[in-house]
């Protein structure tokens, strides 16, 4: 059962943008990815989101950015 789980997560894309990925779309250091993040967790914070470090949706990501879908 667990190998179902696995190929599952294989399949599906995450919704959540990391810091490498923050690092490539951004042009920029990890440091100041790990900044864009921490600022955008914040923002969800304070609307009420639960947020995980090192880690913020997609969708807001991309919406805050100005990015269109085509990058992911």
């Amino acid at each position: 059962r667990s190998s179902d789980l696995d190929e599952r997560k294989e399949k599906q894309p995450s919704r959540f943008v990391k810091v490498q990925d923050v690092m490539s779309i951004c042009d920029c250091s990890e440091s100041h990815a790990y900044r864009i993040m921490k600022q955008l967790n914040d923002e969800l914070k304070k609307k009420g989101f639960i947020t995980t470090a090192g880690r913020v949706p997609k969708g807001y990501f991309m919406e805050r950015l100005h990015i269109a879908d085509a990058i992911f």
